[in-house]
């Protein structure tokens, strides 16, 4: 088990004065997002929130809104990034030891695969999902066959970000049972994965990061 929002809490109060404004500025807000996750034990919707907008803390930085899927692109810079810097391979432990056969199901599962539902909604040829899922689906083997750490989580977070628009834009019920499985198996990763982000974070502040996209804005009213 991870570190949670305590541990990691007093770690940044040890540690915040040293690390750079910008690096202080996410930690200190994905810590805030991690601790109102962990309240939600009962409440598999509010915990995948939560620990979504404490990953997002973390890793948002300004994009070019001119360059193709910017948001996926710098996503996955940053989680290659995390892997190289993951010294302990603690990431690595999430997805090979934690949580394999839930990473399994999730990339297996159509329902979080963007191009089903771009299908569904007329923005692809109706059949063109299926052999573009299949692809996915073997990639991701692939990767897992090789013990890519990196490539698998690029994967996940598709596979979340997916899921994340589903919830956020309103295209689910609360506590609905037909998304049950990959929203508590989401949950579940994110629970495991976002501490070990804040830690590596912290433990590689000389690691640029980039800027927060809404850095606080001292007010002279």
């Amino acid at each position: 088990m991870e570190e949670g929002f305590a541990a990691l809490k007093n770690r940044h109060r040890e540690i915040r004065e040293s690390l750079p404004g910008s690096l202080d500025l996410r930690v200190h807000r994905s810590l805030s997002w991690l601790q109102r996750a962990e309240l939600c034990e009962d409440d598999a919707d509010g915990r995948f929130v939560f620990l979504w907008i404490a990953f997002n803390a973390a890793y948002a930085q300004e994009m070019r809104t001119d360059e193709p899927m910017p948001e996926q692109r710098v996503l996955r810079g940053f989680l290659e990034k995390l892997v190289s810097l993951d010294e302990q391979k603690k990431l690595s432990a999430v997805v090979w030891t934690e949580f394999p056969k839930a990473i399994r199901l999730l990339l297996n599962n159509q329902y979080v695969f963007q191009p089903y539902w771009d299908s569904q909604n007329g923005k692809r040829p109706r059949g063109e999902w299926s052999g573009l899922f299949e692809r996915a689906k073997v990639a991701a083997s692939r990767a897992l066959g090789s013990d890519d750490t990196a490539r698998v989580l690029g994967e996940v977070f598709s596979r979340l970000y997916t899921l994340r628009n589903q919830m956020v834009h309103g295209g689910s019920t609360w506590n609905s049972s037909v998304n049950r499985d990959q929203v508590r198996d989401g949950a579940n990763i994110l629970g495991q994965v976002v501490p070990v982000i804040i830690e590596i974070l912290m433990t590689h502040p000389e690691a640029d990061w980039g800027e927060p996209c809404y850095p606080v804005v001292e007010s002279n009213v």
